[in-house]
């Protein structure tokens, strides 16, 4: 595995940075993960424009898209044909920039969901910050009562979203909705790109309808379109769905349009 710090292309385990760094000890930063395809970074522009977004949002000085797309270059340059995977840019509150080429995460074929409770904070909005706990330990409880993955959703029974993921599901059987930037969830690439291809509509959803979802996915950077087996333990007519696999054959055809993979 291949890192780039502050500029210099080196293997990940030289890449250090001070324990001072209040990117370690408060989580003062901000991130993005790009998937790789065939070698070439997908929507590395977008994922540039909302890290200087969140950079902006956390009042991070010195961010530079600029210097990160350079950073990228030098990476992908030095990994040449093993440049696979995906690419974790990291920009902390101690001034350091991070490009790290990591192998792409392994999953499981389909989910069981759990909702869990959770209030979205209002000063986050649209960061992507490296404060990333909550979110971990979200999944992490979701397993511990046996699940894949955690649905989060508010105190009054908004669905939200997963912990790293946009949720999906067809309440109907015949179209795909999705919550509303609105209800302070994450302005995801992927989710943004389903609801440009006309297959997904926003719209807040209760907690109280998800027993009556026919089919539902996560998406996000890495998973694509992940179909979804169950929510609390109610299992949904079909794993994947038709509706299901045809969002993923829409973003699958947005990246191929993107990059020219296969």
């Amino acid at each position: 595995m291949l890192a780039c710090l502050d500029g210099v292309v080196m293997p990940v385990d030289r890449a250090t940075v001070p324990v001072t760094d209040e990117g370690l000890l408060r989580g003062d930063g901000v991130f993005e993960v790009v998937a790789l395809y065939d070698g070439v970074p997908y929507a590395l522009d977008e994922h540039l424009e909302r890290m200087a977004r969140s950079a902006a949002g956390l009042r991070l000085e010195g961010f530079s898209a600029e210097l990160f797309a350079a950073d990228v270059a030098c990476v992908l340059d030095a990994a040449g044909e093993a440049a696979e995977g995906m690419l974790r840019l990291v920009a902390t509150r101690g001034g350091r920039r991070i490009v790290i080429n990591e192998p792409a995460p392994t999953h499981v074929e389909s989910l069981a969901l759990v909702t869990l409770a959770d209030v979205p904070r209002r000063l986050l909005d649209d960061i992507k910050s490296l404060s990333y706990a909550a979110n971990m330990l979200a999944s992490r409880l979701a397993r511990e009562r046996g699940a894949d993955e955690a649905l989060l959703v508010t105190p009054h029974g908004r669905v939200l979203e997963g912990p790293r993921q946009s949720f999906v599901c067809s309440l109907d059987g015949e179209t795909l909705v999705t919550p509303p930037l609105s209800d302070h969830i994450l302005d995801s690439i992927t989710r943004r790109r389903l609801v440009e291809s006309g297959l997904v509509t926003e719209r807040p959803i209760s907690v109280d309808e998800l027993p009556f979802a026919q089919e539902a996915f996560l998406a996000s950077t890495t998973r694509e379109v992940h179909p979804v087996r169950s929510i609390d333990g109610v299992a949904l007519a079909v794993t994947p769905g038709p509706l299901t696999r045809r969002a993923g054959a829409a973003l699958r055809e947005a990246v191929t349009r993107a990059t020219g993979s296969a």
